[in-house]
């Protein structure tokens, strides 16, 4: 059992996990990448301390060493679930099932979407982002799902438990991993329909849906916490004054409850988890 699970290793993520291991806590922090700041080809020079200008992923390479230093363990995996045993959080990665009482989502908002055709007109009409949250309406019916990874098996074992009509598309890439179902190989050129998604045409022909999953590259701490019931409002995680959301000891910090999107924000958030972590652990 981890005294605390912080699931992303940017700012909001390693300044909690500092703060917590400087308070006796012993956090475990899983990361899968570099966050909304990989791709930032722009120099950060508006943070203090900084004499120099320093690429984001730089600054985030630095924190996670500095982690290290102290002694917090910090690895990299993709968190494909969460999930809770009563009052016991279940952490599912790639790798390994990790249990702990207090989990704190830092993942910031970068996810993987599609730049197709259609693909925003029938997002939440027949297009939908996460099995747990939306399975349900799509039972008995003829579905597909989209990827090619870990996360997309996963998805799919859900969606099987409402219904036996399914079709993986990989768009192209190599599926790794065994499936049970038809696959579909081929390149997806555009989502259609009229209200609701009806098909999708693909490099070879045309496939008849009533709705599409997409399952790329990891989730997001939106899809995590939507597959528990947290309330989420404009795509931000909704917390109280403690970072807490309205399921008990899973908190969330950084880009992923909205406000600035700014470095120093996030760096301010996971300071203010990692405290309301401590007192949550250590009032019962």
């Amino acid at each position: 059992m981890k005294d605390a699970i912080i699931v992303g290793y940017g700012p909001a993520g390693i300044s909690a996990a500092i703060y917590l291991k400087r308070q006796g806590v012993e956090p475990l922090v899983i990361g899968k990448d570099l966050g909304a700041l990989e791709g930032y080809d722009d120099k950060v020079e508006n943070f203090y301390g900084l004499v120099e200008p320093i690429y984001g992923k730089d600054l985030i390479r630095n924190g996670i060493k500095q982690a290290q230093n102290l002694g917090i363990e910090v690895i990299t995996d993709a968190v494909i679930s969460l999930k809770m045993q009563g009052d016991i959080f279940e952490v599912i990665t790639t790798q390994e099932h990790y249990e702990t009482k207090t989990v704190l989502l830092a993942t910031g908002k970068t996810r993987r979407t599609m730049s197709r055709q259609g693909f925003s007109k029938y997002r939440g009409k027949g297009i939908s982002m996460c099995a747990t949250c939306d399975g349900f309406f799509y039972r008995r019916k003829k579905v597909g799902i989209i990827g090619c990874g870990p996360y997309m098996l996963h998805e799919l074992e859900y969606l099987k438990k409402m219904t036996k009509d399914i079709i993986v598309f990989t768009d192209g890439h190599v599926l790794h991993g065994e499936v049970d179902v038809p696959v579909v190989h081929d390149k997806i050129l555009k989502f259609c329909g009229t209200e609701k998604l009806t098909h999708v045409e693909t490099s070879t022909g045309k496939v008849e849906l009533d709705g599409m999953f997409v399952a790329l590259g990891v989730p997001s701490s939106v899809e995590f916490a939507s597959q528990l019931g947290v309330i989420i409002e404009k795509n931000n995680i909704v917390v109280n004054d403690h970072y807490m959301t309205n399921i008990p000891g899973l908190f969330a910090a950084g880009d992923v409850i909205g406000g600035k999107l700014q470095i120093a924000k996030a760096v301010y958030d996971g300071m203010n988890a990692a405290d309301a972590i401590y007192n949550y652990n250590h009032k019962k």
